[in-house]
């Protein structure tokens, strides 16, 4: 399985590519980031960070890409960027027919390190050494991306098989809703 990871952003887009499977082993193919001048309109920010997500598309080839979930923040501006900058990501997908998987940054960081609370430093040391890297990627972003292609390595095997129940539920045809039946009560004796 070879997964992309975007960590969105509009002035650092994170970008990781990881290869393998659960249970095994995993391999860095890949790993930076797309960057956009702050002082840029929005408009040419997005396209920017589209023509950089698209070349590593074309560059790697994933199967999957995982993309961090947009919470809500303080900084409403912030949040509205990093929403902009995700959803860049999934139309690139989209557009190749890929599947995208969108996961929480307390999910992601509990797959990697156990604690859904680990610090940016925890993350990024656990990265290192599930990939066997010498050092940590930098910056930050580029950690987070490998550790969103890594959380999702680790999820798809449970994640496809409750999509295929719940296809599978879909197919099924639906059983005729019948009331319960009453077992008949025991016969009352009589006193003589």
């Amino acid at each position: 399985m070879k997964v992309l990871g975007v960590d969105p952003g509009l002035t650092r887009c994170g970008v990781g590519v990881v290869e393998g499977v659960a249970g095994r082993p995993l391999t860095m193919a890949g790993v930076g980031v797309v960057r956009t001048p702050a002082d840029a309109d929005i408009a040419e920010r997005l396209l920017l960070v589209e023509r950089g997500l698209e070349q590593w598309f074309e560059e790697h080839r994933p199967e999957y890409v995982a993309v961090e979930r947009v919470f809500s923040q303080h900084n409403v501006r912030t949040a509205m960027g990093t929403a902009q900058a995700s959803a860049v990501a999934m139309l690139c997908a989209a557009r190749r027919g890929l599947p995208v998987a969108l996961h929480t940054p307390s999910e992601v960081k509990a797959a990697v390190t156990g604690s859904g609370r680990a610090d940016k430093a925890q993350v990024g040391a656990m990265v290192t050494r599930l990939l066997r890297l010498a050092e940590p990627p930098r910056p930050a972003d580029a950690a987070d991306a490998l550790a969103l292609a890594i959380c999702h390595i680790w999820r798809a095997p449970a994640v496809n098989r409750l999509q295929q129940a719940q296809a599978a539920a879909r197919r099924a045809p639906s059983a005729p809703l019948t009331s319960p039946r009453r077992a008949a009560a025991p016969p009352q004796r009589g006193t003589r």
